[in-house]
């Protein structure tokens, strides 16, 4: 087994494990976090259009469902997603509110996707977690059509964004064992790095590639922080595998470096992102 293979076995076994059944248990907070996100993406497919589109990485399904209810009655939307608990609560989700969507458990790198099936591609912070990016670009692209569009959103560097990287600094003192991100390695901040995006998608056949820089202001509700601090992300798989003693002194630890970005019953950050847009080149 190839480095490539161990990594994308590692990002199956993560989101298909813990990482994926947190995502699950915090969905909503996650889903209201991310809205001004998925708005943008929204707001590149036409409303009442009659087209196909496919949501990179979809998760619970929060995008791929505004996207069914934003499309015209002859269009269609897929979501895919590796992890299976969170398709599954997708499905839930579609089924409930009676939307005209489809989730799809599976590698959206590697899948055999019809040729030429989608008029539009999407991705919410979903494409960061690619073993092989190119190859998994490339595959994209044959499931787009001739011209069709590819747009996504992924975290700039990690100094831009320091949200998110507060947790893991506050308990790194205390966990010395805290494992410290790769910069290309698949992950949060995989596509931080503005010209090794413009590569990637040059090397698997898109084109015309436009990448902005967005800042957004994101908020949940107060009282998801400390689950959003024990559950999600690096430190939430750390703590899994921590005794109680440490548990304890690391949640009020990173609890009170959270401080700052508390508004009374909100907390309140922005989201340093990249805007990209490509389309498939003939």
């Amino acid at each position: 087994m190839d480095v490539m293979q161990q990594t994308g076995a590692g990002q199956a076994a993560l989101w298909n494990g813990p990482a994926g059944r947190a995502w699950v248990e915090s969905q909503a907070a996650l889903d209201r976090m991310f809205e001004p996100l998925e708005d943008l993406l929204l707001d590149t497919v036409p409303a009442g259009s009659d087209i196909c589109v496919l949501d990179v990485g979809c998760g619970t399904g929060s995008t791929t469902l505004a996207l069914a209810r934003r499309l015209g009655a002859a269009g269609s939307c897929m979501g895919v997603d590796i992890s299976a608990p969170m398709i599954a609560l997708a499905r839930t989700r579609a089924a409930q509110e009676g939307a005209r969507a489809r989730f799809l458990c599976a590698d959206a790198g590697s899948y055999g996707f019809t040729p030429a099936g989608f008029d539009a591609i999407v991705s919410r912070m979903g494409v960061m977690f690619f073993a092989d990016p190119v190859r998994a670009f490339a595959n994209l692209r044959r499931a787009a059509r001739e011209d069709a569009e590819l747009n996504f959103i992924a975290w700039r560097q990690p100094e831009e964004n320091p949200f998110m990287t507060t947790a893991e600094r506050a308990a790194a003192p205390l966990l010395p064992a805290l494992p410290a991100g790769r910069p290309d390695a698949p992950g949060q901040f995989a596509f931080a790095d503005r010209r090794r995006v413009g590569g990637i998608l040059a090397a698997s056949g898109w084109a015309g590639v436009e990448i902005q820089p967005v800042d957004l202001a994101c908020s949940f509700a107060e009282a998801d922080l400390v689950s959003y601090i024990t559950r999600l992300g690096p430190l939430g798989l750390a703590l899994d595998a921590a005794d109680a003693a440490t548990r304890r002194g690391v949640v009020a630890t990173v609890r009170a470096a959270f401080e700052p970005y508390v508004h009374s019953d909100e907390v309140r950050f922005t989201a340093a992102c990249w805007q990209v847009a490509a389309r498939a080149a003939a």
